[in-house]
């Protein structure tokens, strides 16, 4: 199914203002069939114990990541699955960016791969898989 101005509205407007992304600061950067763009500027409720951002927030930052791009393709998608793997400390003040790209999009799954960067050094990477529900 081809892929209409109304399927990135909806990814954007709808998806990218989920409740817990909203309250987190989650916001949608960039928009295009099969890729997505969130940011978040950490403040002190997303850090751990250790003045670093927490796992949960930079989870969060992925999910919403695959999210926003998995329905962006035409067909309303849910998240039924993610991995991150955290390669290091994400330190409290730089700008969080997520980048989630399609690696498979099947009928009725889909497969995306997501980068977080903080302040443009590469601190998690995640695969996330969505789950197309019938239109």
């Amino acid at each position: 199914m081809p892929v209409v101005e109304e399927d990135l509205r909806f990814a954007r407007e709808v998806v990218g203002n989920d409740p817990l992304a909203v309250f987190l600061g989650i916001q949608v950067a960039e928009l295009e069939e099969g890729r997505a763009v969130v940011t978040l500027q950490p403040r002190p409720e997303h850090l751990n114990a250790l003045d670093r951002v927490h796992g949960s927030t930079l989870y969060a930052l992925a999910d919403q990541a695959a999210a926003v791009a998995a329905n962006a393709v035409g067909r309303p998608a849910l998240i039924v699955e993610g991995k991150v793997n955290f390669l290091r400390a994400a330190p409290p003040h730089r700008l969080l960016r997520a980048e989630a790209r399609a690696i498979d999009r099947g009928r009725r799954l889909s497969l995306w791969e997501v980068h977080i960067t903080a302040g443009g050094e590469l601190v998690a990477t995640a695969q996330v898989m969505a789950y197309h529900r019938r239109t």
